[in-house]
């Protein structure tokens, strides 16, 4: 016999209902994945948005845009960006809407975005009104490590159905708003391995994962760092993000090859410690920003001042997914390998009991004089 409507024969088994939580992650890892492919996704605000990266916009994801956009769209940028635009001062703050005329041409688009590319403005844009939803905006194409740089436009009042028919993605701007530390807050660890190492035969690598993501953070474990006792010395733990010019090519533009191997000898030393290795390269602006960055820094800006020039902020990363590995491995104390003063405060607020600080300084070559220095004079980095 036929069962009612609404029945429990109706109702999805409960495999196949996750956690809101877990949906609500895999929400804005889907916008992620398809802003960088250049296809635009609805973001449900008041007023509702249609959002397209700058950096990957072409002519397709344009005339889905516009398809759903109830008027002219506007370009948001950073204050920074927009100051160099605009050839006035702006104060620092939310986001800056800019509109002109051939947004919706893909090169000049890139051209007014990226700040490494030709300057194509012959006259200064005009500043208009700034939506409500525009930090959410711009922060779901900074979690896509695109330039921030974000097209956008008001919606059509038939753009949730008209975005059905396109399949295209909706997101919540509350959800990417506290996507970061969501994100952290959920890793779990995927993998466990002895990987002998030449600083350490006693090593092993932990692989971390968030839900639905499919970017991994490392943990290299030398020794038993989580048995370390009460009464002996926090285990040496250096937060490292990752660095493929540094690391792995050697470049001397950076000092993070030979502090990620410093770090290693010091902790094989010492018979344990933990190197958390964070997949946040270039402070969090990731490996092709940082490429653009060097390129700013070859016409004579600072690091500092050439992640400002592409539209970041100084420092982008999350620390929690430090602080979240840790509490993971067991290790609650620890005696942190670094310059920086910003981590001591940063693990220390996401309750890792952060006994002591043991510097790593590593000498200029030559050739990073002046990225050590402003990472002195600029970042606050101490040195002993």
């Amino acid at each position: 016999m036929a069962q009612p409507r609404g029945s429990q024969a109706d109702q999805a088994p409960a495999f196949l209902l996750p956690d809101p939580a877990v949906l609500r992650i895999r929400a804005v890892h889907r916008a992620i994945a398809d802003l960088r492919r250049g296809t635009p996704v609805l973001l449900l605000g008041t007023p509702d948005l249609v959002v397209l990266a700058a950096d990957t916009a072409g002519a397709a994801g344009l005339a889905e845009l516009a398809a759903l956009a109830a008027g002219p769209p506007v370009l948001l940028l950073s204050p920074v960006r927009a100051a160099a635009l605009l050839r006035r001062p702006v104060e620092p703050g939310p986001p800056i809407a800019l509109r002109t005329a051939g947004l919706l041409e893909p090169a000049l688009l890139r051209g007014i975005a990226d700040p490494t590319a030709a300057q194509l403005l012959a006259d200064p844009p005009e500043q208009a009104a700034l939506p409500a939803p525009a930090p959410a905006a711009l922060a779901l194409v900074k979690l896509s490590r695109l330039l921030p740089a974000a097209l956008v436009a008001p919606t059509r009042p038939d753009a949730q159905a008209q975005a059905a028919r396109l399949g295209l993605l909706t997101v919540s701007a509350a959800d990417v708003l506290a996507h970061p530390d969501a994100d952290a807050a959920s890793l779990v660890q995927v993998a466990s391995v002895h990987v002998p190492l030449a600083a350490s035969a006693d090593a092993r690598v932990v692989a971390f994962r968030a839900p639905d993501a499919g970017i991994e953070h490392l943990a290299i474990l030398i020794g038993k760092p989580e048995h370390v006792g009460a009464a002996s010395p926090a285990p040496l733990v250096r937060v490292h993000s990752e660095c493929f010019t540094g690391d792995l090519l050697g470049s001397l533009r950076c000092d993070c090859g030979p502090q990620l191997h410093a770090a290693l000898d010091r902790m094989a030393a010492e018979g344990s410690g933990v190197l958390l290795y964070l997949a946040q390269e270039g402070r969090g602006i990731g490996l092709a920003n940082k490429l653009r960055a060097y390129a700013l820094q070859d016409r004579g800006l600072d690091t500092l001042d050439a992640n400002r020039a592409l539209g970041w902020n100084a420092d982008e990363r999350n620390f929690l997914v430090a602080a979240t590995m840790l509490e993971q491995l067991g290790v609650r104390r620890v005696r942190l390998l670094t310059n920086n003063p910003d981590k001591l405060t940063a693990l220390a607020a996401f309750g890792v009991k952060v006994e002591d600080r043991e510097p790593l300084v590593i000498a200029p070559n030559g050739i990073n004089d002046h990225y050590l220095a402003t990472k002195l004079r600029r970042f606050g980095h101490l040195l002993g």
